[in-house]
C-alpha cells in the first residue's frame, strides 16, 4: 500500500509542473530579449546585457533564498509554531540559495574582467557575498552532522539566523564602503531607475522568470526532503520492529523458562 505524503499531493505536484513550464518559457523569452532585441549599452556595450542575469539571480540569493530560510527558522524556533514543516521547507531554500550564490559570484566575475580588469578583486559587496556563501555551506555541513530531528532543527534554525546576518552587509556595502561594484539599478535610494525601455522590461522579465525557477526549484527540493524523512522514519520503524521480533520467543519449553529463571537468580538474590 502506497501512502501519499503532503508533498505528493496531485495539487502540489500539478502546481510544481505548472511553475517550472512558466519559468522556462519566461528564462527562454529572457535570453531572447537580452540578446537579440535590446540595444547594447551607451558605455558597457553588449556586456550590458549580463544586466538580465546578475541582478536577477543575486535578488534570489540573498533575499529569497537566504530571507526565507531565516523566516522559516524564526518560525521554528517560535513555540507556537514550531513544526519540521519550517525545517525542511529552510533546508531546501538555503539548498537552492546556495546554487544562487555560486551564480551570482561567477555572473559577475565574468562581468567583472572587462570592466575592472580582474575576474575577482576584494570588494566590500564581493568578499560579503563570498562570506554569505560559506556561511550558508557550513549551515548545509552541520545539517549532516547525526542527530534527533529536532535537535537537528534547532541548532541549524540558530546557524540560518546567524549567516542571515551578513545579508544586511551585503546590501548595505555599496554605502558603507568605497567600493568598485556599482550601485542599485533600480530600487537606488532616489527611487529613479537608470534603465529604461525595452532594457527595462527585459531586466523585469528576468527578474520574475527566476524567481518562478527559485519557486519550482524549492518546491521540488521541498518534496525530496520531505520523502527522504518519511522514508527515514518508516525504516527506522521497519528496523525496530525486526529487532523486536527477533527478541520474540515463541511457545517457550520448559527448559527455556529454566534457563532464564536461573539467570535472573542471582540478580534476585543481590537485592
Amino acid at each position: 500500500m502506497t501512502t501519499n505524503t503532503p508533498a505528493q499531493s496531485p495539487g502540489v505536484m500539478w502546481a510544481t509542473r505548472v511553475i517550472g513550464l512558466l519559468a522556462l518559457v519566461g528564462t527562454g523569452l529572457t535570453v531572447w530579449l537580452g540578446l537579440w532585441v535590446t540595444p547594447p549599452d551607451k558605455v558597457q556595450g553588449d556586456l550590458v546585457r549580463l544586466v538580465y542575469v546578475h541582478p536577477g539571480v543575486a535578488w534570489v540569493a540573498l533575499y529569497l533564498a537566504f530571507g526565507l530560510a531565516a523566516a522559516c527558522s524564526l518560525l521554528y524556533l517560535w513555540p507556537r509554531t514550531r513544526s519540521l514543516f519550517w525545517d525542511r521547507l529552510a533546508a531546501a531554500a538555503v539548498e537552492v540559495g546556495v546554487v544562487f550564490n555560486v551564480c551570482t559570484l561567477i555572473s559577475g566575475s565574468i562581468w567583472g574582467k572587462p570592466t575592472w580588469g580582474v575576474w575577482w578583486a576584494w570588494d566590500a559587496r564581493l568578499t560579503s557575498t563570498a562570506v554569505l556563501l560559506v556561511l550558508f555551506l557550513g549551515y548545509l555541513a552541520l545539517r549532516r552532522v547525526p542527530a534527533e530531528p529536532e535537535v537537528r532543527a534547532k541548532r541549524s534554525a540558530f546557524a540560518a539566523l546567524f549567516a542571515a546576518v551578513d545579508v544586511p552587509i551585503v546590501h548595505f556595502s555599496v554605502l558603507w564602503w568605497k567600493t568598485l561594484h556599482q550601485g542599485a539599478t533600480v530600487l537606488n535610494a532616489n527611487l529613479s531607475p537608470t534603465i529604461h525601455g525595452s532594457m527595462a522590461w527585459t531586466l523585469l522579465l528576468g527578474f520574475v522568470a527566476l524567481t518562478l525557477a527559485f519557486v519550482w526549484m524549492l518546491l521540488v527540493r521541498y518534496r525530496i526532503g520531505a520523502l527522504e524523512d518519511y522514508l527515514g522514519s518508516g525504516e527506522l520503524d521497519m528496523a525496530l520492529h525486526d529487532r523486536q521480533s527477533e527478541g520474540v520467543v515463541a511457545d517457550p519449553t520448559p527448559e527455556a523458562l529454566a534457563v532464564v529463571g536461573n539467570a535472573r537468580a542471582p540478580a534476585e538474590v543481590s537485592r
